[in-house]
């Protein structure tokens, strides 16, 4: 049952093969067991269970409320959650209990979702491993998957796993790491240079970034206003289409989302991409990308020129700024947005009664990370009256050079593009640590920033497992407010190379507080 799509499950539900008490219990209790992947920092235990309840009542009554009623879902804790702790894996915002829901959040909710928990990821989701939050790393389940062990038992030079466990990616790596060890059927993630599709990518999943202003913001503790999505995570195409056709549409509270909304229940079935462009952008295949990433991605290209699409090399001219230029504007929406941290009307404050002054002082100290206070600084730095000319303006005349690129290309007949995910497949902690935030975030978000600068839809897609039996993702981006089509593009990629499952019995086996009865019970 944790295995199937949303379709699957909610049949299920709908045909009386399981209950949504019996399905959350399942979750939770998978939850409890892998607990030491540092996934969630928040257990909705209780409320997830009345809400079971509530669905299994409305089920024997015939009166659902949609197609998520009675399914686990789980919440990147950057979302405000009505009477769940909401900290955004800070200390500035530990104990935080917000009054209200996000706009999403409330969506899910009014479909009949069980929230099951709040998940973990880089402070502020400022970060690319889901490694720098204050609850801890996140690990990535293929760590322990059937596949990387059988890889690394073949080679007697791979440390232990254990150990050397693998990073998911980020900042929304707890989503990630939720949704690919089937504790939830989907989660929330936000995206702002790619915080969804990078660890979908390293999780062997799909991870969504939606057009901006298709899906509301508000509730979504702010990074970078201009560029911040929610994002979907989900282990099939059509799983997240569902997903979005529930969350997109108008907020009167969130003035930049558009007024049409967009129900996408259920993608169509491609069965003739001959009328299909598919664009590969030449300036992606940069010198770093690993020759693994590259392969799969000529592959996919070769695929789809087979099946009788036009498949082209395009360029997108800006790109080499691109990343310069997202770095300027993301570090100085975010010395605005985290000016509202002061210790005086929410959140930590600090002890230090000397002075107004010195009170801002410490509580930002004791409450943000080093990662958050340099690119505080950074941004405060960039919108100095004499810098303000030469960073902030300049990088946004660059945004736009980069959004025109893009515009040019879909207007001469680009349906899509296909570009890699990220520059390698995971990577182990001790390896990822060695760089610092900035270093590790310019790398892994190459190819996912531009993407959120001009607004445009984009997927991440598993594609392949690499020798060392972790999987590649390739993203697909597309027209603005054109997702269907960019998902329906997905889902035939998706069908086509049936990327594998993750094989969990590594992941049990490596538990030492479950018994064998109740391990082999979990995926039987």
């Amino acid at each position: 049952m944790l295995r199937a799509s949303l379709r699957e499950i909610s049949a299920a539900l709908k045909e009386g093969q399981v209950s949504p008490t019996e399905l959350c219990q399942k979750c939770l209790s998978l939850i409890k067991a892998t607990r030491f992947l540092n996934a969630y920092i928040t257990v909705a235990e209780d409320t997830a269970l009345r809400q079971a309840e509530a669905s299994e009542k409305r089920y024997r009554q015939g009166q659902t409320l949609g197609d998520l009623d009675g399914i686990p879902v789980a919440v990147k804790d950057n979302f405000s959650t009505a009477g769940i702790e909401t900290t955004c894996a800070s200390n500035m915002l530990k104990g935080y209990v917000p009054p209200y829901n996000a706009t999403v959040v409330q969506k899910l909710l009014d479909q009949g979702a069980l929230l099951v928990g709040k998940t973990n990821l880089d402070e502020f989701a400022m970060g690319s491993g889901s490694t720098d939050g204050a609850f801890g790393p996140v690990k990535n389940p293929w760590s322990y998957s059937q596949q990387y062990r059988e890889k690394c038992a073949q080679n007697s030079s791979a440390q232990n796993e254990d150990t050397n466990w693998l990073i998911t990616g980020g900042s929304s790596g707890g989503s990630a790491a939720a949704v690919s060890s089937f504790t939830c059927f989907a989660a929330l993630g936000s995206d702002t240079g790619g915080s969804t599709r990078n660890p979908a990518s390293h999780c062997g999943i799909v991870g969504l970034k939606p057009t901006y202003g298709l899906v509301s913001r508000h509730g979504l503790i702010p990074l970078v206003n201009s560029m911040d999505v929610p994002g979907i995570l989900t282990r099939h195409v059509d799983d997240a289409a569902t997903v979005l056709g529930v969350l997109s549409g108008h907020d009167p509270k969130d003035s930049t989302t558009v007024q049409e909304p967009c129900r996408l229940f259920q993608l169509p079935s491609l069965t003739d991409i001959k009328n299909l462009c598919i664009g590969i952008p030449k300036e992606y295949n940069t010198p770093e990308l690993c020759s693994e990433t590259l392969a799969v991605w000529s592959k996919a290209a070769n695929l789809f020129e087979k099946a009788g699409a036009k498949v082209i090399e395009v360029s997108l001219p800006h790109t080499c700024h691109s990343i310069v230029c997202y770095h300027v504007l993301c570090a100085a929406e975010v010395a605005s947005n985290m000016a509202r941290f002061d210790g005086l009307e929410y959140g930590h404050r600090s002890n230090a009664d000397k002075s107004t002054e010195a009170l801002y002082a410490a509580t930002r100290r004791e409450g943000f990370n080093e990662v958050v206070r340099g690119r505080i600084l950074s941004g405060n730095y960039f919108l100095l009256k004499q810098n303000y000319e030469n960073y902030f303006i300049k990088a946004q005349k660059v945004r736009r050079l980069i959004a025109n690129d893009f515009t040019k290309l879909f207007s001469s007949g680009v349906n899509v593009l296909l570009t890699p995910t990220t520059l390698n497949q995971t990577v182990p902690y001790t390896e990822f640590i060695k760089e610092d935030n900035r270093t590790r975030s310019t790398q892994d978000d190459i190819f996912t920033q531009a993407a959120n600068m001009a607004g445009l839809p984009a997927v991440s897609v598993p594609s392949a497992l690499s020798k060392k039996g972790l999987p590649i993702g390739l993203q697909f981006i597309g027209r603005a407010f054109h997702d269907m089509q960019l998902l329906t593009v997905a889902k035939w990629f998706e069908e086509q190379v049936q990327f594998p499952a993750i094989q969990l019995q590594g992941i049990m086996d490596h538990l030492d507080s479950v018994s064998p009865q109740e391990k082999s019970a979990f995926f039987s």
